[in-house]
């Protein structure tokens, strides 16, 4: 069982043929997330109010702006892994963020109001986005856990992030705040920070981990939580969510490199485009072959691992238990970002 189970994950997984853009021939705004120069690389250029650094989470842009924050306040701790921090493995939060927003994942698609579409706010992040809800997790969490981490050093002004206008009971607002409610997740994303800051003698893999391991506990809880938002999505729509979150698990054991030049080569292969109804994973006349290719093949490895009642991520985490494992595992995802 457990050869025939990684045969499938090696499948799952296969390398497809493809181009990757690369950094290099690449325009700014494909490197980077949309808006990147533009949103508040520094915290004092969040509004300040009583005291307070005041964050609107609900608005891309600064939304976009904690992640900056985050990537510059890091920099000097990846200086040995790429020049202008490019080796910074917290680039796949904010990167996969610009897809969401590029994508229209995080506007309203109940369509309940204009929140983030066209007609509306553009930059709006809609409460009852699936996605934006799970980012939320990836994105206030992890910033406040690096605010208790000593990241930005000693603060003169409290952190408020503004609530939404439903679910606030979902969320977390302030450093205490998210310790009362999420003390798991607080103390994971700030052993992350903290192991960072012992640069130059942190290992890149111990990094990693513990990285991965925040990010898959921010998945896991938040998961159940908002799966009542996936009735606002088409059925493909809510599948290739839930397929993703399953896949996350399995890059994560292998400890992917997060950085700038891995994540954009990766993402190429995501859909470009919310999936609705009539969606026909591998008859999708405007997907390119290698993105209808990854849709099939994360449907599949979900599945798989649902047939298996999770046996099949735990054969997989085993067999990355090795620095030889986890190389092997890597191969095999960077391998669906290759030409």
């Amino acid at each position: 069982l457990s050869i025939h189970a990684l045969l499938i994950v090696t499948v799952a997984l296969s390398p497809v043929t493809a181009t990757a853009p690369s950094e290099k021939d690449a325009t700014r705004g494909e490197v980077y997330p949309p808006l990147w120069d533009l949103v508040p690389e520094n915290l004092l250029d969040f509004l300040v109010k009583d005291n307070k650094i005041v964050i609107n989470a609900w608005n891309y842009r600064e939304r976009l702006g904690v992640y900056k924050n985050l990537l510059n306040s890091s920099a000097k701790y990846f200086t040995a892994f790429g020049s202008q921090n490019l080796g910074n493995i917290l680039w796949g939060l904010p990167l996969q963020h610009g897809w969401q927003f590029h994508t229209g994942r995080l506007a309203d698609p109940s369509r309940v109001t204009s929140c983030g579409h066209e007609d509306g706010d553009q930059l709006c992040i809609s409460v009852r986005s699936w996605w934006s809800c799970m980012n939320y997790y990836l994105s206030v969490i992890p910033f406040l856990g690096a605010v208790e981490a000593g990241l930005f050093g000693q603060l003169q002004y409290e952190i408020e992030i503004l609530p939404p206008d439903e679910r606030r009971a979902d969320f977390c607002y302030s450093v205490a705040d998210c310790w009362s409610h999420f003390p798991k997740l607080m103390d994971e994303w700030k052993a992350y920070f903290e192991t960072s800051a012992t640069f130059p003698s942190f290992k890149l893999d111990d990094a990693l981990h513990l990285m991965w391991k925040a990010h898959v506990s921010s998945i896991a809880y938040a998961l159940p939580k908002f799966q009542d938002s996936l009735k606002y999505l088409s059925d493909p729509e809510a599948n290739f969510g839930e397929d993703w979150a399953n896949a996350v698990d399995f890059i994560a054991a292998t400890h992917f490199s997060t950085d700038l030049q891995n994540t954009n080569n990766f993402q190429v292969f995501l859909p470009q485009r919310m999936l609705v109804e009539g969606d026909v994973l591998l008859s999708i006349s405007d997907f390119s072959p290698q993105q209808k290719n990854v849709l099939v093949s994360l449907r599949a490895l979900h599945e798989a691992n649902q047939l298996t009642g999770g046996l099949l991520l735990k054969i997989w985490r085993k067999a990355m238990s090795t620095e030889a494992g986890r190389k092997m595992g890597r191969k095999l995802i960077e391998g669906l970002a290759s030409s």
